[in-house]
């Protein structure tokens, strides 16, 4: 392809992040996968760098911007050479004319700006939000040590505060390794690593994983747990709770699953009320902590949304602590920098339940915040999280 072609499979790519983003419809990774595979005659070259325009341009824009075009002119305006790309030639895009408006720049939508600087997350902060993430992994201690795996892989890495973490230059394609369909590690960020320790798990104890999801963090605690003791895995999520037996069986894992019922949670789980050890809740959340994976994300954001998933959190936190036996406790992590959904809810939990308190040890990186703990790109180099630990008296 020409360097012309390259930047309007770019713009179409845009348009479609766009649409899909305004209807809440599918993720800027599977819209350019799905573009791609509709077109396999583009080289593996061309791929690399229409996505690297792409999502250069994304991050260029605050506000979701009226067309790939004008997110490609706001990155136009700043560079003459890509400038110079709108040519008019075949399969190239039209040539810029006088006035033709750009994309506004910017971090985010303004009120989304305004509500992580109330936060605490400043300029600076924010700008980080977008950079690029490095690949983390987390050497499964069921089957290795990070020693052990740092010196069998093909490229050297480095390791991270996390115990059993290694990072890895962004793009990596780890999954392809033979390391990975070994289950010697999984792709995880060194701040989620962080949140899941904080639980604390124990061999022998009986653990509950309310948000599992696909099972990243599920496991993380069984190998904490070394498959001594009882882990339950629990998602509203059929598809993707139906991807964790395949790889736990891949990292020799030890886990049951149950689907649950949304808002049936605790009267599907009542055979375990009071009886849990520990409780991990991954909270589905707005994702402003993940904007360097997923940059889209900011634009499918509004008040009303950040409000429902506080009331879901909130939810499951009165959940989780019926799970829990006195004396035990449960962690309750966010990929959210945005109090609301953090140490606010963390605050009003406490407040209503005087049998709780705040039990958070400190962690080897990452910042206080209320009763929780806060990791953030610029000051850890990890995805964006808040994760509170708290003990039932």
């Amino acid at each position: 392809m020409t360097p012309a072609a390259r930047v309007q499979a770019a713009i179409d790519i845009l348009d479609a992040v766009i649409a899909a983003a305004a209807r809440q419809g599918a993720s800027a990774d599977r819209i350019a996968a799905e573009w791609f595979r509709a077109r396999r005659f583009v080289g593996s070259k061309d791929r690399r760098a229409i996505r690297e325009l792409a999502w250069n341009a994304i991050r260029a824009c605050g506000e979701a911007p009226a067309s790939g075009r004008a997110a490609m002119l706001r990155l136009a305006a700043e560079d003459s050479v890509l400038a110079a790309l709108f040519d008019g030639s075949t399969y190239g895009p039209a040539p810029i004319t006088p006035g033709e408006p750009a994309a506004a720049g910017g971090i985010a939508p303004r009120w989304l700006e305004e509500a992580l600087l109330a936060s605490g997350l400043d300029a600076g902060e924010q700008g980080a939000l977008l950079g690029r993430a490095p690949l983390d992994l987390r050497a499964n201690r069921l089957k290795t040590t990070r020693e052990e795996l740092a010196a069998r892989l093909p490229v050297a890495a480095e390791r991270t505060v996390a115990p059993d973490a290694l990072r890895l230059p962004a793009g990596t394609a780890a999954e392809s390794w033979p390391e990975f369909a070994q289950g010697l590690f999984e792709v995880q960020d060194t701040g989620s690593q962080l949140a899941c320790a904080a639980l604390a798990v124990q061999p022998g104890e009986g653990v509950i994983d309310l948000c599992a999801g696909a099972g990243g963090k599920t496991l993380a605690l069984a190998a904490a747990l070394e498959n001594r003791g009882h882990l339950l895995a629990c998602d509203i999520d059929r598809p993707r709770l139906s991807r964790l037996p395949e790889r736990a069986a891949r990292a020799g894992a030890i886990a049951e699953t149950r689907l649950l019922d949304p808002d049936r949670e605790a009267a599907m789980l009542a055979d375990w009320a009071g009886r849990a050890d520990a409780v991990l809740i991954d909270a589905p959340c707005s994702g402003t902590g993940t904007w360097r994976r997923n940059p889209e994300a900011r634009w499918r954001l509004s008040p009303n949304a950040i409000a429902r998933y506080a009331a879901t959190q909130a939810r499951l936190l009165r959940v989780a602590a019926d799970l829990v036996r006195p004396g035990g406790r449960l962690t309750y992590i966010v990929c959210s920098l945005l109090d609301a959904e953090g140490a606010d809810g963390v605050a009003a939990f406490l407040a209503e339940r005087q049998d709780w308190r705040s039990d958070l040890p400190t962690m080897p990186a990452g910042r206080a915040r209320g009763a929780g703990w806060r990791l953030t790109p610029a000051h850890d180099g990890t995805d964006g999280f808040f994760f509170s630990t708290l003990r039932r008296l």
